[in-house]
């Protein structure tokens, strides 16, 4: 079993910062792909930026030079910064791990998802 714990949202003005966090733990034995999504009120979820455990990013492009994706592998973390925050960023937050297991296959781990809400 793999658990993902995240922390870090909030409420924020538009322009201000948050910064979330994405804990893996359980049976991994590692971590190819780790990821942020969002789901907006009404809308699709979807993928804000991932991560390679070589550290090769991906980006959607409405947060390019504004949200930055980074990993610490030694701590199964992913980390989320997002700077200059504006109103449409506000939605429910998701954490996905793809997770390779003993078993020696992945499967995709979804957290449980941390409120993001940006005001005007």
């Amino acid at each position: 079993q793999v658990q993902l714990v995240e922390s870090g949202g909030g409420l924020v003005q538009a322009g201000g910062s948050l910064r979330l966090s994405c804990a893996a733990s359980g049976s991994i034995v590692s971590i190819p792909v780790m990821g942020w999504y969002r789901q907006a009120p009404g809308k699709q979820r979807e993928l804000v930026a991932d991560i390679s455990s070589g550290r090769s990013t991906n980006y959607v492009d409405s947060v390019k030079g504004r949200f930055t994706i980074s990993r610490d592998n030694a701590k199964n973390t992913v980390y989320l910064q997002m700077n200059n925050l504006k109103p449409e960023d506000t939605g429910v937050y998701y954490c996905k791990s793809k997770v390779m297991t003993p078993l020696k296959y992945t499967t995709d781990y979804w957290g449980q998802g941390t409120q993001v809400t940006v005001s005007s």
